[in-house]
């Protein structure tokens, strides 16, 4: 499976420079991607790029109509620094690369019905439906990612051949449904899957416990009606999921949010709804095991209900007309860490609103004084991209000496790994 496409003197393809940037858990994977005609192939260059940073090598495959309408070879040669095969020769590609143990995984990304219902009833006239059989017949683990027509899904023959392919032991990750379209799943949700099913496991390398909070807390104001913000949580569950991805043991405390954080094995994860019950689940957390990171980055709740409306009925009825509720500010949970472990290193986080840089980063470094903090991570929610649920920041990092990096606009992935390159550099973590 070495190919001999490469441009640098010293036989190494430039693009393969990027392996194992953001971590070593893929490290020695080898991962066909096959990717078929739909729209979405496109979608391919990222997740095949998103696998080598983790440490994968990528093999691509594509259909003759992927080739001659969506997507050049050329592109993938580039993206992945090894020859896409679109053909196979008297140098049998398929066997190369799907025989016993010659691959660690097969992705079909994204994978179109057609696609689809050849593989699950044994046709083999492409290069992507031959890779698919021999692999299936080697045991080698497959992922398919359909994408098609809402439509399309939702034909019971569709359905038929994805819960016969369940059934024989092929991962399926479903697409989201919207705009009339079964769309492909994201490529960084593919990327995690990956890890989850093939990843080094690196659990035991590390020493290093990390904990991590995510997500808003809620306060009651009956049993029906909530007070909370608009936090989605997807900064500290990038931070939590890079942190696993290095080794680290991480606890990740999670609040009110939609997030599906269930499918990662690799952390241990708390979830919470309540203030209250964060404070509890991160201090037990720190008694139990020592801590030596933690991530503040749950957006709490800032007021609750007074003692004298904490009585509350099961629901308040409109029909009784106005009422006066008394609203008094929450305890700061990040105030109280390093009371509870001086040792800490405390990862403050603060978030403002349509304020000047000047003002944003006083109010930060005013914050990380008063929690006793050793970095803080600011940020304006108002500013384009940055806004609650987006998957982009932009952020500025603040430690005790006032030192300042401001990272512009970039996935709150891409800030996950800077920060806690910063982290592990403070902390002369490798």
């Amino acid at each position: 499976m070495n190919p001999s496409y490469s441009t640098t003197d010293n036989g190494k393809h430039v693009s393969k420079e990027i392996i194992g940037l953001d971590s070593s858990i893929l490290k020695g994977k080898k991962i066909v991607l096959c990717i078929t005609g739909s729209v979405a192939a496109y979608k391919a260059i990222d997740l095949s790029r998103m696998l080598m940073r983790h440490g994968a090598e990528i093999f691509p495959v594509m259909s003759k109509s992927t080739k001659s309408k969506l997507l050049t070879e050329e592109i993938m040669n580039w993206a992945t620094g090894n020859k896409t095969v679109s053909e196979l020769t008297s140098d049998l590609e398929h066997v190369s690369l799907a025989n016993y143990g010659n691959s660690d995984l097969i992705i079909v990304y994204p994978c179109t019905a057609n696609t689809l219902g050849k593989f699950v009833n044994g046709i083999e006239d492409t290069p992507i439906t031959t890779v698919l059989s021999i692999a299936f017949g080697s045991r080698i683990p497959i992922i398919i990612a359909p994408a098609m027509h809402e439509a399309m899904y939702e034909n019971i023959i569709i359905t038929q051949n994805i819960k016969k392919l369940i059934s024989l032991g092929v991962s399926i990750l479903e697409p989201s449904i919207s705009e009339d379209k079964a769309k492909v799943i994201s490529a960084e949700n593919v990327v995690q899957f990956v890890i989850n099913k093939i990843g080094n496991n690196q659990k035991a390398m590390s020493s290093i416990n990390v904990l991590v909070t995510a997500g808003s807390t809620v306060e009651y104001i009956d049993s029906f009606r909530i007070l909370t913000n608009l936090s989605s949580g997807k900064m500290g569950l990038n931070i939590a999921q890079h942190c696993s991805d290095k080794g680290f043991k991480v606890t990740l405390v999670y609040g009110y949010g939609y997030l599906n954080i269930a499918s990662d094995p690799r952390m241990n994860v708390i979830r919470v709804k309540t203030t209250e019950e964060m404070f509890e689940a991160v201090r037990e957390t720190i008694l139990k095991e020592k801590q030596h990171v933690v991530f503040q980055a749950a957006a709490v709740a800032d007021f609750s209900l007074s003692d004298s409306n904490k009585n509350r009925p099961n629901k308040i009825d409109t029909r009784d007309g106005t009422k006066i509720i008394k609203l008094v500010p929450t305890s700061k949970i990040v105030d109280k860490l390093k009371k509870l472990d001086k040792r800490i290193f405390l990862v403050a986080f603060k978030a403002e609103y349509n304020i000047s840089e000047k003002s944003l980063i006083k109010k930060a470094y005013d914050k990380l004084n008063e929690c006793n903090g050793d970095i803080i991570v600011a940020n304006d929610v108002s500013r384009e991209g940055c806004n609650f649920g987006s998957d982009t920041n932009e952020v500025y990092i603040i430690d005790k000496e006032k030192n300042i990096i401001h990272v512009p606009l970039k996935s709150k992935r891409e800030i996950a790994r800077d920060l806690i390159k910063i982290v592990c550099k403070k902390l002369k973590i490798d």
